[in-house]
């Protein structure tokens, strides 16, 4: 680095040069940015100087190990100041990267050389101010700090420069030669170097960024009615049947939710009722009882060397197991006998049940951070902790908008230290603001706003959004949940069913649905947006044999998307999808698109998306392709092959195709570009 290094930022002033608008940087620094291994991003920066010289920029990033990595960036807009350059740092940890912007002499030098040897002008002048620039070459190589390979081909256009006997067009020949100008590209002369950062950035492993989930209520796999005992709970072990047929549909988490003991004190009845029947289970988010709290299992459910079973049975299918946290209790939990202290007391001397009006919740007593935030913070780490150690490597949070942000802030950082292969999804859907700092302070997925996004400007605009905060928020998309069962869903049947199933498993890398979807469970509750009978207080058995035998069930459908999603790289990311005209505006097409490196398979991949996005009607339309967006060259031929990966018929497209979509039998397309090497 120069000896007259500047930094800019708030205690440096611009610097030399100044570089401004750094990315990915997180709220100016205060947030580190994130990404999973191996994925593409992009470091940019704003970076100019006065006048006409010539300047480079680098990013310098600094790994776990110390070890550092030097990638120069492009100007990719020239003359406004834009520079870039993708890098993809290849495992997880806490790097950091900063940006070096430079005065290039040799590349000034250069620029002045061919215009003025080939008119004539200043030729002696130039020869010995290029002399004078490549003598501070070999002056880095005699310091040390420039390998002493790049002497030799530097010392012959030194030599030549300094041979005024020469034309000189052969004088300044080898000073302007490609081996030369390579080795200062790749190894800059530099001066005025100014730095901006170090920035940080956690790297986490690719389950953070993609995965396919699939969330099932383990007492309802195997529950029976008998005439006599009444209705008699599915367990662990009747559960651990069921992850053959999700491993079978290709999706890589088994979702449980709550598995703890259930309270008995104002327990829910069917449909959320205060009045429940002999034999109603409760709901499972009414967590506690004198069985035990988080850190128990439902004795219905089994014992805990089952759930070791359970965890080990999904790892033999190449399943991971994410256990659904819900930070609240039942009035019979141990810690409201144990600890008042952690929850609200009202005036009359009673602990304030969850309300959200006019919703009530009377069988869950929320925390409260307020009395001893040290004890309760422990206590949480500790329930964590006990399921990291039986096998559980993914958590979805119930609700964590409700907590204190300092609180995840704080616990999410300890995690990352001790167990960086643990992911977090937080089940926020609430403020933009409170889902937003939740991915800032280190959250690695969230639910989203794609259940309520429906026409296509919606989820253009909705994706636009969620690329611009990926380096600290990761969408999950879900089409519905055992909480939510939108009116979209509920009026367009299989239809609305199949076509937010394929929009989800594309528009982003991680998706998942509740088990029932695939069935089209789509009943609502009268005054409400979820499912009537819900799972969350009855149980409720599926016959999935028998739907997969009629024909009637959609596992075939979601199987075919996860293993396109497995075979597509492209799909397994967020932040290269671009979006194509339509002359239909309620039909959505964009692609995602891998280069060769990026894709880790040899050869680009490129995936072309174009769907519907209402249930109930038809499309024939243009869609007006961006050829480059798709890997594409304008200029060249325009016919090119398009693949369907949910049909395999083969197209011949041009660049302004007419497509026919039907919301019955043939809602979206989701092709591959053929690209013209592997014709």
């Amino acid at each position: 680095m120069s000896p007259t290094t500047d930094r800019t930022g708030l205690e440096g002033g611009v610097g030399r040069i100044p570089i401004m608008d750094v990315q990915p940087v997180v709220d100016g620094g205060r947030f580190p940015a994130s990404c999973v291994e191996g994925e593409t991003i992009t470091v940019g920066a704003n970076a100019f100087r006065e006048g006409h010289d010539a300047m480079g920029v680098h990013a310098v990033l600094l790994g776990p190990d110390g070890a550092e990595q030097r990638v120069p960036l492009a100007s990719v807009n020239p003359g406004l100041d834009l520079w870039e350059a993708e890098v993809r740092p290849d495992r997880i940890g806490h790097w950091s990267f900063r940006v070096e912007a430079f005065s290039a002499p040799y590349e000034s030098w250069a620029h002045t050389a061919e215009v003025k040897i080939p008119a004539g002008i200043d030729v002696d002048l130039v020869c010995a101010e290029g002399a004078k620039v490549l003598a501070r070459v070999l002056t880095e190589v005699e310091d040390g700090t420039r390998p002493r390979t790049d002497a030799p081909v530097v010392q012959a256009a030194l030599d030549s420069l300094r041979a005024p006997g020469l034309p000189a067009a052969a004088r300044v020949a080898p000073a302007l030669a490609a081996d030369l100008r390579a080795l200062l590209a790749l190894r800059p002369l530099r001066e005025g170097v100014t730095v901006a950062g170090p920035y940080r950035l956690i790297v986490h492993r690719r389950r953070a960024l993609y995965g396919s989930w699939y969330e099932f209520f383990p007492r309802s796999e195997g529950a029976r009615f008998d005439p006599e005992q009444g209705w008699v709970s599915g367990t662990l072990r009747t559960a651990a049947r069921s992850l053959e047929r999700i491993a079978r549909m290709g999706f890589d988490v088994a979702y449980l939710t709550p598995i703890h003991p259930i309270g008995t004190t104002f327990r829910k009845g069917r449909n959320n009722t205060l009045d429940p029947r002999p034999g109603d289970p409760g709901s499972p988010y009414a967590i506690g009882s004198p069985d035990g709290g988080h850190e128990a299992i439902h004795p219905d459910l089994g014992t805990l060397e089952d759930f070791d079973t359970f965890v080990g049975r999904a790892r033999e299918l190449g399943l991971e197991v994410a256990l659904d946290i819900a930070l609240q209790c039942s009035p019979d939990h141990p810690w409201v006998r144990e600890h008042p202290e952690w929850f609200t007391v009202r005036a009359d001397g009673t602990i304030a049940y969850a309300e959200n009006p006019p919703k009530k919740y009377q069988d869950i007593y929320p925390l409260s951070f307020e009395s001893d935030y040290e004890g309760l913070y422990a206590a949480i780490r500790d329930l964590l902790e006990h399921w990291v150690a039986h096998g559980v490597t993914l958590f979805r949070i119930d609700n964590p908008h409700t907590k204190p942000v300092r609180f995840w802030e704080e616990l999410l950082a300890e995690f990352d230290e001790k167990h960086p292969e643990v992911v977090f999804l937080a089940e926020a859907f609430t403020r933009p603001t409170m889902m937003h700092t939740l991915g800032k302070v280190g959250y690695h997925q969230s639910y989203t706003y794609f259940t309520w996004r429906e026409t296509a400007a919606d989820l253009r605009e909705y994706l636009e959004e969620l690329v611009e905060a990926a380096p600290y928020m990761r969408p999950s998309f879900w089409p519905t949940t055992h909480d939510i069962l939108t009116p979209f869903m509920t009026s367009g049947g299989r239809r609305a069913f199949a076509l937010r199933a394929i929009l989800a498993a594309t528009l982003v890398p991680t998706w998942g649905i509740y088990s029932g979807y695939e069935l089209v469970e789509d009943v609502p509750r009268p005054g409400a947006q979820e499912q009537i009978d819900n799972e969350k207080y009855e149980y409720r058995p599926r016959d999935f044999t028998g739907a997969l035998t009629d024909g009637t069930s959609l596992e075939p459908l979601l199987s075919d998307l996860n293993r396109i999603r497995r075979e597509h790289p492209a799909l397994q990311t967020l932040r290269t999808i671009r979006f194509h005209e339509t002359d239909d505006e309620q039909v959505l097409a964009f692609s995602k698109h891998l280069d060769a490196a990026a894709s880790g398979t040899g050869a680009l991949d490129t995936v072309l998306v174009i769907s519907l996005t209402a249930h109930d009607r038809d499309a024939w339309t243009t869609v007006h392709l961006d050829l480059l967006a798709l890997g594409l060259d304008p200029e060249e031929p325009v016919a090119f092959e398009v693949e369907d990966l949910l049909t395999g018929e083969r197209f011949t497209w041009g660049p302004d195709p007419y497509v026919i979509l039907s919301a019955t039998d043939r809602p979206a397309h989701v092709l591959r570009i053929i690209h013209p090497e592997e014709s």
